[in-house]
Order: structure tokens, then sequence, then C-alpha cells
């Protein structure tokens, strides 16, 4: 038996348009283990979102199509799962955190009716336990006053209070995982930093795995255990945040660090940006999807779509340069190294 509580392998999903079949993922693989945080980053438009809804069953049934792979969690493949047999671990076994706080929210429902719903349907309990267990909720995620503010409406809370909210509901039943897709995009600095601390000492108190997806890259220092870099629905790079951050191997992590401000950085010295932008994913055949952006491109990039090479247990990489044939190229400055 695995020690993984979650293996995606090969996942392909497809949404039917106007325009034919748009392939969004493309043989996604990654794993998570009990108790860790996987983040998953990227650039809008890789695949991230989509990813994270497709464990929880969360696209649009008339119009996705799941063309392979699979999604095993606990030696059981979801996507075999029905619609209503997934009913049953959404919010109590996987529970998701939504970027919007304001669109996760029912604006026409009191706070406590919300965060007791899932306890009713999933734990069965009386109206007045469900609210006492609310209530708790509240004040564990660090709202003042929970039992008044369980008889408010979200547009009474701020943004930062509502997404603590979020969080009490995605928490209700106490997941095994957490799927947090860009939980604090919307919220300032200092509240950023207080949701994401708040995240972090839940988990360590429950246990609870955490899929983090975020396009910011000092949330992921801050969080992450294992790191995943998607381009254009594919994995690019996975490692621990330690090898992503000081030993990285693909030229698009190496892109996505060289555009990341940092705190020691000189005022002279410039944001070096990914040139061009993200390519359609309805164009892309069979080469590298990163070929068209990538400085250091050779003629079999457009041809040929690398597999994944490993560099050590943890570390892997889908780029042509690991290639023994390949030219010598030098991670560029201004990417810290640890030496190895």
């Amino acid at each position: 038996m695995s020690d993984n509580i979650l293996s995606v392998k090969d996942l392909e999903v497809s949404f039917q348009t106007h325009k034919g079949s748009l392939k969004a993922v493309r043989g996604v693989s990654f794993s998570l283990k009990k108790g860790e945080t996987l983040a998953i980053i990227g650039e809008s438009g890789s695949g991230k979102s989509v990813t994270a809804k497709s464990i929880m069953k969360l696209l649009p049934k008339k119009t996705t199509m799941i063309n392979q792979g699979s999604i095993m969690y606990k030696d059981k493949d979801l996507l075999a799962y029905t619609y209503k047999e997934i009913e049953k671990i959404r919010g109590r076994e996987i529970s998701m955190v939504f970027q919007d706080p304001m669109t996760a929210l029912n604006p026409t429902m009191k706070i406590g009716k919300q965060v007791m719903e899932g306890l009713r349907k999933h734990q069965q309990l009386s109206k007045k336990e469900a609210r006492r267990r609310a209530m708790e909720l509240l004040e564990l995620v660090g709202i003042p006053n929970a039992e008044k503010r369980l008889d408010g409406f979200p547009h009474e809370f701020s943004g930062g209070m509502r997404q603590r909210v979020v969080i009490a509901i995605a928490l209700a039943c106490n997941p095994e995982i957490l799927i947090a897709d860009e939980p604090t995009t919307a919220l300032d600095v200092t509240i950023q930093a207080q949701i994401l601390e708040l995240m972090k000492d839940i988990q360590k108190e429950s246990g609870t795995s955490i899929i983090l997806i975020t396009h910011d890259l000092g949330v992921v220092a801050n969080m992450a255990d294992r790191v995943a870099v998607m381009y254009a629905g594919e994995v690019m790079e996975t490692g621990t945040a330690h090898e992503i951050f000081y030993n990285p191997k693909h030229p698009y992590t190496w892109g996505l660090l060289q555009s990341m401000p940092k705190i020691h950085q000189a005022e002279d010295q410039r944001l070096i940006p990914i040139a061009g932008s993200p390519p359609d994913v309805n164009l892309i055949h069979d080469g590298c999807p990163f070929a068209a952006r990538c400085p250091y491109v050779m003629k079999v990039c457009h041809h040929h779509n690398p597999a994944q090479t490993k560099e050590s247990e943890t570390h892997s990489v889908a780029c042509w340069l690991q290639d023994k044939k390949a030219p010598k190229v030098k991670q560029p400055a201004g990417i810290k190294s640890d030496g190895s």
C-alpha cells in the first residue's frame, strides 16, 4: 500500500467548446502525502485549477471530458466515482477553499447556517450541536464574537473575515485533504499572512494534507513542502521546495524565479519577465509547450515533448536540456544556489 494519500497519474482533461475540444490538462501526475503541503504553481491558464477541480468533480458535467488517467485516494480511483458517490467525500474527506469568498458564500444565508450545512449533512449533528460546533470553528479561524457573528450575513464581514469563514466551512468535517485555490489573492498583504499562518497552525493540529494552488512564489516559500510547476496543462518540474528554489532545472522555473521580487534586491536591479505569452493549448502538438518562449530552445524541442527525467528521488524535470547530448547550460544569475 502506498504512503501517498492522493496520487494523480497521467490525468488528461478536455472541454467541449464552440471551437471544438480544448485540452486543458495534458498528462499531469503528482502525489500528496499525509500531513504535507504540495504547492502547484504556474501562470494563469496553466491548468492548476482545472486539475484541482477534477479531483472533486467540480467541473461542468456536460462540457468536461476526462480522457485518461487516474486520481487515487486511499487506493480508490475517484474518477470511477459517480457524482452522487463523490458528494459523500466532498466536504467530509476532501474540501476546497476557493479564491473569491464572496462567490463561495451564499449572500442570502446567514454565516452560521452555511457553516452548519456540512456538519448536519455529513456528521448528522442536531441543529443545536451543529451550531455549537460552528461557533467553535469560527473561534478556531480567529473570528471574534463568534456566537454573535453566526447570525451575520457575508456582506457584514470584511474580505479577510469572509475568507476565514470559507476556511471554517472547509474544515468543518475534519477533512483529510484541503485544496486551497489561490486562497489569499484578493487579500491585502497583512491579512494574507494571517490566513497562511492560520492554515499552517490548523495543519499542525489536525495533520491535514494541503494542495495549495498559487502563482505567488512568496506564498510557496512560506508554506510548501513540495512543489509542482505547471505550464500549458503539463507538469514541467516537481521537487521539494528547497530543490525548486535553490536547484531548479527547467527554464520555465528559472523564468518564474527571475520574475519574483526579492527582499534584498538592489534598487537598480530589474525583474526579468518571461518573454511572450502562454500558448493556445489547441495549437500544441508534438513539441515542448514552452519551446516558443524558451531562450535555450533546440530543434528537438519543437518536435518531441521530453519525458520526465529524475534528478533525485524527489526531483524530476521534463526538459531536453537534461539529455546527455544537450549542451551544458548554466543556471541564470539571480537564482540562489545551495551549491548542489
